[in-house]
C-alpha cells in the first residue's frame, strides 16, 4: 500500500483500489458516482422535509436531521477520493491518508453517538412519557447532538491519528516481501469499505420506508416543489 523511500520516512501510499484491471475503472466510477447522489439526494431531502414540516419539530426528527448530515460528511470524506482514483493514479499523500483517516474516525465516533442519543430518546418516550417534555427540553435536544461534533468527541480519534503519524519512520524498514504480503491482505477490507459507503446510503430509506410521519412530509415537500417548478 506503499511508497517506500528507502533513506527517509514514507511520502505517500499506492491504493490497491477495488480492482486492478482498467476496464473496471469506468464502471466502478459510474457506480460509486450513482451511490453518492443517491446518499446526497436521500439524506438532503430527509432534513429538507423535517425542518419544512411543523408536525416534524419534535427530538426525534431533530436528531435525525444531525444524522443525515453526518452521513452526508462521512460519504464526502470516502467516495469523492475513491472517485478521483478510479480514473487517475491510485495514489495519496502521506499528510492526506493521515487527514483522511482523522475524518472517518471522527465522522464514524460522532455517527456512532447519534445512534446512541437516538436510542436515549426513543427509551424515555416509551419509558417514562410523562416526563417527556421536561427531560427532552429543548435546551438539552441541541446540546446532546452538539456535544457529538465537540473536541472531546474528537479527543481519541486525534490521539489515533497522532500515533499513527509516529509510526512514519518505521514503516517499511520492513522487507519488500512483507510489503508485498501486506499489499495482499489489503483486499480483505474490500466489503467493509462497500459496507461503509452503503450505510451511509441506506439510512435514508431505513429511516423513512417505514415511517408514516417522514413519509407524509416528504410528500409534502415534493408536493411545494413541484408547485413552486409549475408555470403559473
Amino acid at each position: 500500500m506503499e511508497r517506500v523511500n528507502q533513506t527517509s520516512s514514507v511520502s505517500e501510499f499506492i491504493l490497491l483500489g477495488l480492482s486492478s484491471r482498467p476496464e473496471d475503472q469506468k464502471p466502478l466510477f459510474i457506480l460509486f458516482l450513482i451511490i453518492y447522489l443517491i446518499t446526497l439526494t436521500g439524506n438532503l431531502l430527509i432534513i429538507l422535509a423535517i425542518h419544512s414540516d411543523p408536525q416534524l419539530q419534535t427530538p426525534m426528527y431533530f436528531f435525525l436531521t444531525f444524522l443525515s448530515f453526518t452521513d452526508i460528511c462521512f460519504a464526502t470524506t470516502i467516495v469523492p477520493r475513491m472517485l478521483v482514483n478510479f480514473l487517475s493514479e491510485k495514489t495519496i499523500s502521506y499528510a492526506g491518508c493521515l487527514t483522511q483517516m482523522y475524518f472517518i474516525y471522527a465522522l464514524g465516533n460522532t455517527d456512532s453517538f447519534l445512534l446512541a442519543v437516538m436510542a436515549f430518546d426513543r427509551y424515555v418516550a416509551i419509558c417514562d412519557p410523562f416526563h417527556y417534555v421536561t427531560t427532552m427540553s429543548h435546551h438539552r435536544c441541541v446540546l446532546l447532538p452538539l456535544s457529538t461534533y465537540t473536541v472531546q468527541d474528537h479527543i481519541a480519534t486525534i490521539v489515533y491519528t497522532v500515533l499513527t503519524s509516529m509510526l512514519n519512520p518505521f514503516i517499511y524498514s520492513l522487507r519488500n516481501k512483507d510489503l508485498k504480503q501486506g499489499l495482499r491482505k489489503v483486499q480483505d477490507h474490500i466489503a467493509t469499505i462497500v459496507y461503509t459507503v452503503l450505510t451511509s446510503m441506506l439510512n435514508p430509506f431505513i429511516y423513512s420506508l417505514r415511517n408514516k410521519d417522514l413519509k407524509q412530509g416528504l410528500r409534502k415537500l415534493m408536493g411545494k416543489r413541484k408547485a413552486q417548478a409549475a408555470p403559473s
